[in-house]
């Protein structure tokens, strides 16, 4: 009879072998996506602040070398205003384009 411990001497290894398959089962069916979650979040919480860096050196970058580029008009103290006024200007239209396209947006979702 199969499954009879008593007369069966592979019955204890196929009850583990089927142990085996229904843990490994389980892990694969909650275990796996909740790794590839966890992983997914970890790489991009890396990949936001590598981005965030990058996007502050850029600014630091454009910051100076405007600076440097203006101080060939103008005294040194001078530049550095106009250029965080030239940067700022930048900002401000990128946001109110922005800001004019989110309206439109909302008006044509409406």
């Amino acid at each position: 009879m199969p499954g009879n411990p008593l007369t069966d001497p592979e019955w204890a290894a196929e009850t583990t072998e089927k142990v085996v398959q229904l843990v490994g089962s389980v892990r694969d069916k909650t275990t796996r996506p909740v790794i590839h979650a966890a992983r997914g979040l970890v790489f991009g919480v890396i990949a936001l602040f590598l981005g965030l860096f990058a996007f502050v050196a850029f600014l630091m970058t454009l910051t100076r070398g405007m600076q440097a580029l203006l101080d060939l008009g103008m005294d040194e103290a001078r530049s550095v205003y106009v250029s965080y006024l030239i940067i700022g200007g930048i900002f401000c239209l990128i946001g109110l384009l922005l800001f004019k396209k989110r309206a439109s947006v909302a008006a044509e979702s409406a």
